[in-house]
């Protein structure tokens, strides 16, 4: 039988890297996999044309040699043959323990790890200007006290797992090959408890509440989190804990909107202030009062700064600025005088008074006349 051409094996080019062979043959073996595949005599004898395949292009005397002479270059001991397709003893090995390594326990001991923990918190503008410390309670899972987080009773000591003699992993053999797996008895650990803590139940940990100190540096923004290592669930019979992390959330303030390290606020003005012009004060998160002139006819929207008047920079020596946006109020209840002077006043107006209505209205004018004008 005519052997396939490996790189059409595996599904690459000729040019086709290490990195390229080695993922083709990841997603091949997968899907030709013995186990994923029970009794399907075609599904294993592709799995073996596939590692084949890979032996021989992730070699690069034996690639070269492929690449110059084809199959004839393993044929007649050519090249000493593949037995079974696992010469070397590298290959397929590689890639199971890639894709299993931490199903199968071959990593022990991280999965005895203790989970990460949530908290949110909510401070207000002013905390988020100057920082704080803030003292929090939170209920996790801590190390037991009475067996110290070993699970076994005082005065016990946890035992070598009968089943995989400490290994925390098991093998079987499955037709040419070998698999390992995490031993179902002590799930990875290497060690059994017989005589588990009555406080935990053999867990090695118990559920308290906590209280922590959090540092929030000034400057920080909504939606920053903030990370407290080890400080989240105990990790079960001694494992590893796992970390703590608060998702802090600004609260809406009642004058000042933020965007980055610059402050935003809206001030009305009467219509007299805007017109005649004036000042007035505001207060910034610094504790300060800044007065803020208000020159002779200034429009509704008209922005002025405040420079330095804002947020800080968070760990960094900059500040922001203030920007206080005026918004003009049109009187309202006017009594009879107030009317009669406002009637006056508008009798005595000019277009010099209100040059930007005077000169919208007359573009406007001449725009709708222009419909009527003939071509």
């Amino acid at each position: 039988m005519v052997k396939a051409d490996f790189y059409q094996t595996l599904g690459v080019d000729k040019g086709a890297d290490d990195k390229a062979l080695k993922s083709a043959f990841r997603k091949l073996a997968m899907e030709c996999h013995p186990d994923r595949n029970p009794g399907d005599s075609k599904a294993e004898q592709r799995f073996k044309e596939i590692n084949e395949a890979y032996e021989t292009l992730k070699d690069p005397q034996k690639r070269a040699a492929y690449d110059r002479f084809g199959h004839a270059a393993f044929e007649n001991g050519g090249m000493g043959g593949f037995s079974n397709g696992f010469a070397g003893g590298g290959g397929f090995a590689d890639i199971f323990e890639d894709f299993f390594g931490d199903v199968m326990g071959r990593r022990r001991g991280q999965n005895n790890r203790g989970a990460d923990l949530r908290y949110n918190m909510e401070i207000t503008l002013e905390e988020a200007y100057s920082g704080k410390t803030a003292q929090i309670r939170v209920p996790a899972s801590m190390a037991c006290s009475e067996c110290h987080g070993s699970g076994a009773k005082p005065g016990t000591q946890p035992t070598t797992c009968p089943t995989c003699s400490g290994s925390g992993k098991v093998r079987h053999a499955q037709g040419f090959f070998s698999i390992e797996r995490t031993c179902h008895q002590c799930q990875g650990r290497g060690q059994v408890i017989k005589d588990p803590c009555p406080k935990c139940a053999g867990q090695g940990r118990v559920t308290e509440e906590r209280s922590l100190s959090v540092n929030i540096p000034a400057g920080i923004e909504d939606g920053t989190r903030i990370r407290l290592a080890n400080e989240g669930e105990a990790g079960l019979r001694g494992g590893p804990s796992g970390d703590l992390y608060i998702f802090l959330s600004v609260r809406p303030h009642e004058f000042f909107q933020r965007d980055g390290a610059d402050l935003y606020c809206k001030a009305p003005i009467s219509m007299t202030t805007a017109a005649l012009g004036g000042s007035f004060e505001v207060a910034s998160l610094d504790g300060t009062q800044t007065r803020v002139k208000v020159p002779e006819g200034t429009q509704h929207g008209k922005q002025f700064r405040l420079k330095g008047k804002g947020m800080p920079v968070l760990r960094q020596p900059q500040v922001g600025d203030l920007y206080i946006q005026v918004a003009v109020e049109t009187p309202q209840n006017l009594s009879k005088r107030q009317r009669e002077l406002l009637e006056e006043f508008e009798k005595l107006s000019s277009k010099e008074n209100s040059p930007a209505s005077s000169g919208f209205f007359s573009r406007m004018k001449d725009f709708f006349e222009s419909f009527g004008s003939p071509n």
